[in-house]
């Protein structure tokens, strides 16, 4: 297992965690988490890796050893952080974003908004979330009010060995080696000896704004670098959206330079289940 460095940095108010594999002066490639993960995820698709990189792999705010905020969390904030992390570790050049699900979305947004800053995104079943309408308002706006009001928050575990086995109840691919390895990442002990999540439950409170997936599409449209779209064999995250496959080629559609492909035998967690499949994908797009 490739060792990782960790360093800290205040980026927009807040102390952030970024975990980097390799050696500075080496070809970069930032890897960005999906929701309710963290950047240790990465560490098997590091491992697969064959060339020379250096791997740079933040925890979202509110995720992993990142601090929390203080109150709700917004997408926005995501590419404002992204934004800085970029100014801070590729100032002079594109960066390579590869993104897994909600990191995905995050670095597809961003190349569209600044398509100067990014040169190549792989985005790992990360491509947008449901459609919404006007007539949805109300009824999410309540839910928000209510999620205030009561705050959600997640169950304690009792050892470690609980959360392994709640992450491969999740992902059945799941081994057990890996399954232990992730959940000391996820997971932390108190001092009263639970096990509980390295994550702020404030983010299960629902977003009071729909999302409007033509204002995506609209940043979409502005990407200039080649686009590679990675999906697993399951085809969750087709089936997420709800859209029909008309539907769901229209979001293809708004890229001027994409390319999509499949990984066998993987599912929505492809970096856990098939990781040399996909370092040698990344590697290909990147190199």
């Amino acid at each position: 297992m490739i060792s990782s460095q960790s360093a800290y940095h205040t980026i927009r108010g807040l102390r952030y965690h970024v975990r980097s594999w390799g050696k500075p002066g080496w070809p970069r490639i930032f890897l960005l988490h999906g929701w309710m993960d963290v950047s240790a995820s990465f560490q098997f698709l590091v491992d697969a890796l064959q060339q020379e990189w250096h791997v740079i792999a933040p925890d979202w705010r509110g995720f992993g050893l990142t601090g929390w905020n203080q109150g709700v969390y917004w997408f926005p904030d995501y590419l404002a952080d992204l934004d800085a992390l970029l100014a801070l570790y590729s100032p002079g050049e594109p960066a390579r974003l590869a993104g897994h699900s909600m990191g995905g979305n995050v670095a597809l947004l961003y190349a569209g908004v600044r398509p100067d800053r990014v040169r190549r995104v792989a985005s790992l079943e990360g491509f947008g979330i449901p459609r919404t309408t006007p007539d949805m308002a109300p009824a999410k706006f309540a839910e928000w009010l209510q999620q205030l009001a009561n705050p959600p928050g997640f169950q304690p575990y009792a050892s470690f060995d609980q959360v392994a086995e709640r992450l491969k109840k999740n992902n059945p691919r799941l081994s057990d080696e890996k399954a232990r390895f992730l959940a000391t990442h996820w997971a932390r002990r108190t001092d009263s000896g639970e096990v509980v999540l390295r994550s702020d439950p404030a983010h299960k409170i629902t977003n009071a704004t729909l999302y409007r997936l033509e204002e995506a599409m609209a940043c979409w449209r502005r990407v200039e670098c080649p686009v590679l779209w990675v999906a697993g064999a399951d085809r969750s995250i087709e089936k997420w959206t709800k859209d029909t496959p008309g539907q769901f080629a229209e979001r293809k559609a708004c890229f001027r330079n994409f390319a999509e492909t499949e990984i066998s035998d993987a599912g929505h967690m492809m970096h856990h289940d098939q990781p040399e499949a996909l370092a040698r994908l990344i590697e290909a797009f990147f190199g």
